[in-house]
């Protein structure tokens, strides 16, 4: 147990690095940055996996050494208990006096009356009835037997709980997608739909569990500084037997609140703008788009992004690469100028507007190596390969109009969602144990083991000399008035004056 105590208490050191260090499972960018930011002290640290800590090898060993010490534990005190429930109360101390709770009397009634009597005082103890050789009676009467099963399935709990966020490690998975808020929809179908996926470590992507979810509009209140009060999605989704029938069911899908399908959740986790881009070729020839852009400002929701086209009808591949066209800027959902730049006063879409550069030239998307969707390639701009042609400031339904007659046009806004796909096939067997763990500790914190002796000995002038004794095995809070209660019983009604 102390060596137990020890590896947990080691196990909790050794995840305070994950709380305060940022995790590549969960946030990559941030935590290159840190590594990036502190030199060699951050590379340090990232060859000893502090940024990957809940899968090190030096976390996931102390897990381990505190699963086989449990182990260890538990089955010696299992054993010992099994005994204990099978052997009879010990004997009658010689001398009760010497006991912490201890009375006498002389009393009127015979040995065999003051068994009957501490018989029914001591209903529902564990008693055995003996003779001895003086000619005396006692009973041995034990209690409390539940306290060590309450502690062993404190522990056992534990040890399941282990068990089952190891085997929810290995076969969870968790996604996150952003789905235009107009209708578009996911399915959960392959790691392709998803814009970023953590597999669990036997988890491959390809025997997901299958179900959709269409986005059909969001709803936010904020309050007047522009925090957000509520906001909410109005999904429909199928799952099981309706992927079959193509049937469609609605939910509200809220913060905290998530959609459970088979064996899955879906979070709502944020949200976000996605402007409307039209882009109107030479030929006549129409594109338009609806990409998301990325908050910059979380409070306002001033997003940045960049919505990219490839001409039409082209097909060489190096004069294509000359007039592909990005819009890249800033988008405000309630416009503010401040010194001639566009910011966002508050998040809710009370006067959108964009401020964009166009970039014209060759964007790098077919060059076979992937690319943000919310950013150009810097260095194709620094190259020469990637010019900015235009700079201007939109309302919805404004127009830009470059040299070569490409009109540009921006043509409003709709809203996406943040969405969270989270698969535990164990958060049930969790959720057991933990409370397995919660009542295990009640029972074994307000049980008390104790034990009380009642002897009966002749005096040989027709009266007995009844000795009653207690002790509590563990902790003796609590048992004195007990003791004397059932002392009063035994003894109070034929105290000798």
């Amino acid at each position: 147990m102390r060596t137990a105590l020890i590896l947990l208490f080691l196990l909790a050191l050794a995840a305070m690095p994950g709380a305060l260090l940022p995790q590549r499972s969960l946030n990559l960018p941030r935590a290159l940055d840190y590594i990036d930011a502190h030199g060699w002290w951050g590379r340090l640290l990232d060859k000893l996996q502090f940024f990957d800590v809940y899968a090190s090898v030096w976390f996931s060993a102390v897990y381990l050494l505190l699963f086989i010490s449990l182990v260890g534990c538990l089955l010696p005190r299992t054993v010992d208990y099994a005994k204990a429930l099978r052997a009879k109360p010990v004997l009658t101390p010689r001398n009760l006096k010497r006991l912490p709770h201890h009375e006498t009397a002389d009393l009127d009634a015979t040995p065999q009356q003051v068994m009957a009597d501490a018989g029914k005082a001591l209903k529902g103890w564990r008693l055995v009835e003996r003779e001895e050789d003086d000619g005396a009676r006692s009973v041995s009467a034990e209690k409390g037997y539940l306290r060590e099963a309450g502690n062993l399935v404190f522990h056992f709990a534990m040890l399941g709980l282990i068990v089952a966020l190891a085997l929810g490690k290995m076969f969870n998975y968790e996604g996150q997608v952003i789905v235009i808020a107009d209708g578009d929809q996911f399915c959960n179908s392959g790691t392709l739909g998803y814009d970023s996926f953590r597999p669990g470590l036997r988890v491959d992507g390809t025997n997901l569990d299958p179900f959709c979810v269409r986005v059909n509009s969001f709803d936010a209140t904020y309050l007047p500084n522009g925090q957000a009060e509520q906001f909410a999605a109005k999904v429909d989704y199928q799952a099981g037997g309706d992927l079959d029938t193509n049937t469609w069911r609605p939910y509200d899908l809220r913060v905290n609140d998530p959609l459970r399908t088979v064996g899955d959740r879906v979070y709502l986790l944020g949200h976000g703008y996605a402007p409307t881009f039209t882009v109107t070729f030479p030929d006549g020839q129409k594109r338009t788009q609806t990409i998301q852009w990325r908050p910059v400002d979380n409070l306002t929701l001033l997003s940045e992004g960049a919505t990219k086209f490839d001409p039409p009808g082209v097909t060489d591949a190096e004069e294509r690469r000359k007039k592909q066209i990005a819009i890249t800027g800033l988008f405000a959902p309630t416009a503010l100028i401040q010194d001639k730049i566009l910011t966002s006063s508050h998040p809710s879409l009370s006067d959108p507007a964009v401020a964009v550069d166009v970039m014209r030239g060759d964007l790098g998307i077919d060059s076979g190596r992937g690319q943000s969707i919310f950013q150009i390639d810097q260095s194709l701009v620094d190259s020469g390969r990637l010019t900015r042609v235009a700079r201007e400031n939109l309302k919805p339904g404004g127009v830009i109009t470059l040299d070569d007659g490409t009109k540009i046009s921006f043509d409003g806004v709709v809203p996406w969602v943040s969405l969270q796909v989270s698969h535990d096939p164990t958060q049930v067997w969790v959720l057991c144990f933990a409370v397995g763990m919660v009542l295990g500790l009640g029972v074994s914190l307000r049980i008390r083991r104790r034990r009380l002796w009642v002897r009966a000995t002749p005096d040989g002038e027709g009266r007995t000399v009844v000795a009653v004794g207690g002790l509590a095995r563990t902790d003796q809070a609590g048992y004195g008035e007990e003791f004397h209660r059932l002392a009063a019983k035994l003894l109070g009604p034929r105290r000798d004056g």
